[in-house]
């Protein structure tokens, strides 16, 4: 029998820690009920954070650095309706002030114009939509 003296508090599990518990339960012959006694947690909470991890709310953050090229102006790119051998407009304002715009260019080709100062937040959300 246990006896609990003090205020019990919850667990708070970080996201690597969810993840990795639940990379256990995708090995074979892995089984709900000695992961979570193993981890000390509810099979019903497994259950959650396996929903959420499918539902794309529990992800892994990509840690690491990305290799980064800083080129003073690039081309804008050119309309498919143009005619060979038009210039295609740079990427300044009318005026001709340059713009002040970042363009990731992901593996795929897919670029991404977004002003400098754009949230961290919203940016997240535009390359995880075209992850998806």
């Amino acid at each position: 029998m246990e006896i609990i003296t003090g205020v019990e508090r919850r667990r708070h599990w970080r996201d690597d820690e969810k993840l990795r518990i639940l990379a256990e339960l995708e090995e074979s012959g892995a089984k709900f009920a000695e992961v979570a006694r193993r981890h000390q947690v509810s099979r019903g909470l497994l259950w959650q954070w396996r929903d959420a991890q499918r539902r794309g709310k529990l992800v892994a953050e990509a840690s690491g650095f990305v290799p980064v090229r800083v080129i003073p102006e690039l081309p804008a790119p050119c309309a498919p309706e143009m005619s060979p051998g038009t210039p295609c407009p740079s990427m300044s304002d009318a005026d001709g002030a340059p713009d002040d715009r970042i363009e990731i260019v992901l593996p795929d080709g897919t670029a991404v114009r977004v002003a400098e100062d754009v949230s961290t937040t919203a940016l997240r959300r535009v390359l995880a939509a075209l992850r998806g």
